[in-house]
């Protein structure tokens, strides 16, 4: 169905790497399929912390850097892993969804990581992508590696605040953001290879059912990565490969399209600022964060786990 198009709003840079920042003459493992061994950095992950600094991880070298409210940088740790994913806790602390190493926790204040479920049953992820908390400190998150059409056997996973883990998805074609509805009902995944967001209503046991493709996008050289939720229950998506970020109604009617300034990799978004009427974008080729104005607040939840 063509819903005609969006009402467009524009971006500006907020934040760029420094030079300083940029890695050079470095090679990574985690460069492999992305056409670059020689990558500056590969900006992911934007999580705001209790003072307002805007959190992010950089896969290929394992830093997590902070970015003051006056875009000042600075590198809170540097470790052997592949940051890809990061939450900030209600006292806190950080997890990190890591391809390589599974689910982490950092203390922002040390820099110290601390491993908090690298394996389910003795048996190891296939690379975790993203993760979000609910309020009573269930922690979902995704296991994309390198899934696709093709082998359509990504996962999403919840660890529950008593420990449990469970899998309730493990058909999924390259899951990656996922974020929680308002009245935390449902769950919305991104996966990327299909172009598409979807949706997993939770009941009250804890699974899931009926679970349906509630966006479908086009075009792109990845697809739907990052999400976001606003407090009216509509979806902000960065369209991967696209330079764009939508904003959806809550049910999932395209209304505005946020257009890159800089380069086409819009990886992942938070929201931010005053009344959390900005968002914040990691644009992952040029090294850059991105701010634009919109017209809904962002939901922001905290875990009491």
């Amino acid at each position: 169905m063509f819903y005609g198009f969006p009402k467009e709003i524009t971006t500006e840079v907020f934040a760029r790497l420094p030079e300083h920042l940029r890695v050079k003459g470095r090679r990574s493992g985690w460069t492999f399929g992305k056409g670059n061994d020689y990558l500056h950095s590969f900006l992911e992950g934007p999580s705001f912390d209790r003072a307002g600094n805007l959190l992010v991880v950089d896969i290929p070298y394992g830093r997590i850097l902070s970015i003051s409210p006056q875009g000042e940088w600075s590198v809170v740790t540097e470790y052997d892993g592949w940051p890809n994913g990061l939450k900030v806790h209600s006292d806190g602390r950080c997890f990190i969804a890591d391809h390589r190493r599974g689910i982490l926790q950092l203390d922002p204040a040390t820099g110290t990581i601390t491993p908090v479920l690298e394996n389910v049953r003795r048996e190891g992820f296939k690379g975790t992508n993203d993760l979000t908390f609910a309020a009573n400190g269930d922690l979902y998150f995704s296991d994309q590696g390198q899934t696709g059409l093709e082998d359509a056997s990504g996962r999403v996973y919840c660890l529950r605040a008593d420990g449990q883990v469970d899998c309730l998805l493990q058909n999924v074609p390259s899951p990656n953001g996922l974020v929680l509805s308002p009245d935390e009902k449902v769950l919305f995944v991104a996966a990327t290879r299909a172009n598409q967001i979807w949706r997993l209503p939770l009941h009250p046991d804890g699974s899931t059912s009926k679970v349906a493709a509630f966006i479908t996008l086009s075009g792109g050289l990845a697809g739907p990565d990052g999400v976001a939720i606003d407090e009216q229950g509509g979806l902000a998506v960065a369209h991967c490969g696209l330079g764009t970020v939508w904003l959806f109604d809550r049910l999932g009617e395209p209304r505005y399209r946020i257009r890159s300034c800089e380069g086409i990799s819009t990886t992942n978004l938070a929201f931010g600022g005053p009344g959390n009427r900005s968002l914040f974008i990691t644009e992952s080729d040029t090294g850059t964060i991105l701010r634009a104005e919109v017209p809904v607040a962002g939901k922001v939840m905290y875990s009491h786990r």
